[in-house]
């Protein structure tokens, strides 16, 4: 198969309340808000090379709009999109803000993904905002901690395995490592990339009736020393941390989790591996190995397991997980001599 992706170029997101969502993302996390569309407010990082990352959108409740992909070319663009039809997907060509032409689906877990090669550049050539680093599309942000780039999407769906293998097959995603329970040979959490990055896509398991969920969306920083100082201003602020810091043991990278005013989880991470190997042949994790923490030396909040929207359906939990799994999975190191 031919390298058809490249990497993940934004993420547009659903908000109850468009402009507080907007205003924690500009005074909080130091986004630039770079254009307002039809209700739609598109931001950027201080790093980012294309003209936005993330957009927000008029939404009832927080949710996942849409993860977009940029092809390697025009050609793998095309050639994405008829191997998604051939796999009896059903898309569209659609033309996008500062994009223009573009594919989108809605994927066999009911993700919407969108596919595209052309884009605007961000470059600034003026003196308040140019960075004296020329290969910088513009100069770092004035808030504490701010990302420089969109990092990853980790979406929640009913079948983790069968996910991954859709998304290798038919779009090459290159499958990197997954999580089975110790207790059980129930798959809960997968890691896939487009490229050396250890993942710019993550699956979680989803026990609820409601597909095409989100768990998080993910922004890099620099240095573990800048997510620890991200940490500080929001403790600072008033804004609480929901997971971090620590490290992951599956990907290796620093994280910190919290939440934007929707309730969306955002995730700062930094640091992990890259990954060249061609034939790379991924490793089973077990949560009692420290897959998600990888000091082993604390349990993941059951508030982790929150999904966007938000779980329905008589034979799902609050959180959409169900507790067996959710014992096995956030307590697994009282049950192996490890808390």
């Amino acid at each position: 198969m031919i390298k058809l992706l490249s990497h993940l170029s934004y993420v547009a997101i659903t908000s109850p309340d468009v402009e507080a969502s907007v205003a924690f993302y500009e005074s909080q996390v130091g986004l630039t808000v770079v254009d307002r569309i039809d209700g739609a407010v598109y931001l950027r990082c201080w790093g980012d090379y294309y003209a936005y990352s993330v957009v927000v959108v008029p939404g009832d409740e927080p949710s996942l709009k849409t993860m977009a992909w940029r092809t390697s070319s025009l050609e793998a663009l095309e050639e994405a999109a008829k191997r998604i039809e051939t796999a009896g997907i059903v898309g569209e060509w659609i033309d996008v803000p500062h994009i223009g032409r573009a594919f989108r689906f809605i994927g066999p877990w009911g993700h919407s993904m969108t596919l595209h090669w052309d884009v605007t550049r961000h470059h600034d050539t003026d003196g308040n905002s140019a960075s004296i680093y020329p290969d910088r599309p513009s100069r770092r942000s004035k808030v504490a901690g701010a990302p420089r780039q969109l990092d990853h999407v980790t979406i929640a769906t009913s079948d983790v395995d069968a996910f991954a293998a859709w998304y290798n097959e038919v779009l090459g995603f290159r499958i990197m490592a997954r999580t089975v329970l110790d207790e059980a040979p129930i798959s809960v959490f997968s890691v896939l990339t487009t490229n050396e990055k250890s993942h710019d896509l993550g699956v979680v398991l989803d026990g609820s009736t409601r597909a095409g969920r989100v768990n998080h969306y993910a922004f890099w920083v620099d240095t573990r020393e800048e997510l620890l100082i991200a940490a500080d201003v929001l403790m600072e602020n008033g804004i609480p941390i929901e997971y971090g810091p620590s490290i992951h043991g599956i990907g290796e990278q620093n994280f910190l989790y919290y939440r934007e005013p929707s309730t969306l989880r955002i995730e700062l991470n930094t640091g992990g591996y890259r990954n060249y190997v061609p034939d790379w042949q991924p490793n089973t994790w077990k949560p009692s190995l420290g897959s998600n923490n990888l000091y082993r030396n604390s349990a993941m909040p059951m508030s982790m397991t929150e999904s966007f929207p938000p779980a329905d359906g008589p034979s799902a939990t609050e959180e959409g997980v169900p507790d067996e799994i959710k014992d096995a999975l956030f307590n697994p190191y009282a049950k192996h001599g490890q808390g």
